[in-house]
């Protein structure tokens, strides 16, 4: 180099180490994280652990649970259809005093309407609930199973005169419950769990983001096909007992990455083993626990936002990125005299301090602009 040579290459030096500070590459992808979960945050959803919002970004299959999910998880009892030789009062009020035991919202529509009608309940002995399955107990001497078909196939139990009206229900789009009393088929139960008002709109902003929309229940196959075609959804995988979602999502994952979103006890296992789990805020304890994603009111339209957010952070992350290593990419070479044999253009070691704030400044105030990203869907309370 020129003379005195020992100089310039001194202010070279100093001014490549200054561009060479690695700040902005440092500060990409925290500031746009932080920055995206707090917003999201004000939107309603809460992102437990930092690395599901880049987990989010790159889900194609959204799984939903049915009740209390896709449905609002208030049943009512809507049918008791008898079989030959009972009578209303015979069934309801021994079913009521079985299911008062239990904490299924389906229990709780069966239980609430033996109360509006005043059937008279009575106490229980040898209670026993089998998961995924119904309960069994012993009401004034005789014993009252109520549950699914595979109940009754548990119990040995002839339905063959209710088959009829069970899968009548079940094209209603209704959960349908046999009810046996001393081991001989007694009535079947309608229960019907209306779809919540946002459930239609999230599926479909959903599938507009295309993402495939799967439906995963324990009701029968024809009953979730009707709230699936009522909603939308996808595809339906029915008639799962509570470990089979785990299964169910198993085989999914073949068509690439899985959300799960589940509010009950029993949904669990399916939020840990998804690629992202997201828990709705109004459900149990044991599902936000074990959830990567809450949604802080039950509205299904917050998943919809939840995508929205992760994927405007994710491009926000690259975008900064992106500057950054251009940055250095193109300025490093000019430090450290490139230019200087053709043109005598020799960077100042105060313009490289000061290009060097400049690209972290740009990196900070791009990250914030995640502050102003807009709920695609506005959630109810």
């Amino acid at each position: 180099g020129p003379e005195p040579a020992v100089t310039v290459a001194v202010v070279a030096g100093v001014s490549v180490l200054s561009i060479a500070c690695p700040c902005a590459m440092g500060l990409a992808t925290p500031t746009s994280i932080m920055v995206g979960t707090g917003r999201a945050a004000d939107l309603g959803v809460l992102f437990r652990k930092g690395d599901a919002l880049q987990a989010l970004s790159g889900v194609s299959v959204v799984a939903l649970d049915k009740t209390g999910t896709v449905t609002e998880g208030h049943p009512e009892l809507t049918d008791l259809i008898l079989a030959e030789g009972y009578t209303r009062a015979d069934v309801l009020g021994p079913v009521a005093s079985v299911e008062a035991r239990s904490e299924h919202p389906i229990a709780q529509a069966i239980v609430r309407a033996a109360k509006r009608e005043g059937a008279p309940t009575s106490e229980i002995s040898e209670f026993t609930s089998i998961t995924g399955y119904g309960v069994r107990a012993v009401v004034g001497g005789k014993t009252i199973a109520v549950g699914a078909d595979r109940m009754m196939t548990r119990e040995g139990v002839n339905c063959a005169q209710l088959v009829k009206a069970e899968a009548e229900l079940a094209r209603q789009g209704r959960t349908a419950l046999f009810v046996a009393v001393d081991g001989n088929a007694a009535a079947v139960v309608g229960v019907a769990d209306p779809v919540k008002l946002s459930s239609k709109a999230a599926i479909a902003a959903l599938r507009q983001r295309g993402l495939h929309v799967v439906m995963i229940t324990g009701d029968k196959q024809e009953t979730a096909e009707t709230i699936a075609r009522e909603t939308g959804i996808d595809q339906v995988i029915a008639e799962v007992l509570p470990e089979g979602k785990v299964t169910a999502l198993q085989e999914l994952s073949e068509q690439g990455k899985i959300a799960f979103v589940g509010d009950g006890i029993n949904d669990a296992p399916a939020l840990a083993r998804a690629d992202v789990g997201i828990a709705i805020g109004t459900g149990t304890d044991v599902a936000i626990e074990s959830a990567d994603v809450v949604l802080m009111s039950g509205d299904l339209r917050g998943v919809v936002n939840a995508f929205e957010v992760s994927n405007r952070t994710m491009a926000n992350i690259r975008q900064n990125l992106g500057w950054a290593f251009g940055y250095n990419i193109a300025l490093i070479p000019v430090a450290a005299g490139v230019l200087y044999p053709a043109l005598g253009v020799l960077l100042s070691p105060m313009l490289a301090a000061g290009a060097m704030a400049l690209s972290s400044v740009f990196v900070l105030s791009n990250a914030l602009r995640l502050r102003y990203i807009a709920p695609v869907m506005k959630e109810t309370t």
